[in-house]
């Protein structure tokens, strides 16, 4: 069987992907050391952040899109935060069974806090690389996410 070889885009694009992988990794677990003090995880705070963003309330299966990950992981990241009274539900006028989940004063001060402590952090990750540079690389991910999300719709 003949096997396609890589164009030196691809070579490059797969270099690129592999660090991704690695960098998400190190994101996570230098997220859930910064905000453990806090009694978050990455994946919680991540979870918060979406719900903040969000204009308006919304049900799980709508966060979980935002974040683009998988609505039964999210649904169990939000019944955490729940029961640690970070978020609550809320009637969903729309639809009876999918409740609008939407952050608690414990839970804004929370997000707040994790906040606070990222800015600093974040600072200094950046420092030496510069606005232009962050930003090529900011377009050239999102070029790819919207490629992929483009060819998952295709094929749902």
């Amino acid at each position: 069987m003949k096997r396609t070889k890589r164009t030196p885009e691809g070579d490059a694009l797969t270099d690129l992907v592999l660090d991704l992988f690695r960098l998400d990794s190190l994101l996570l677990t230098a997220g859930d050391r910064l905000v453990a003090s806090l009694g978050l995880t990455s994946a919680r705070w991540q979870v918060l952040g979406a719900i903040v963003s969000a204009e308006r309330p919304q049900p799980v299966a709508w966060l979980a899109r935002d974040l683009g990950g998988n609505r039964q992981n999210v649904q169990r990241i939000i019944n955490d935060l729940h029961r640690e009274d970070l978020v609550s539900f809320e009637i969903n006028p729309h639809h009876r069974r999918a409740q609008l989940v939407v952050l608690t004063e414990n839970g804004r001060r929370t997000f707040e806090a994790a906040m606070e402590l990222q800015a600093p952090w974040i600072n200094g990750l950046s420092e030496g690389l510069s606005v232009k540079e962050i930003r090529t690389v900011h377009r050239i991910i999102t070029a790819l996410r919207e490629k992929l999300e483009s060819s998952q719709d295709k094929s749902a």
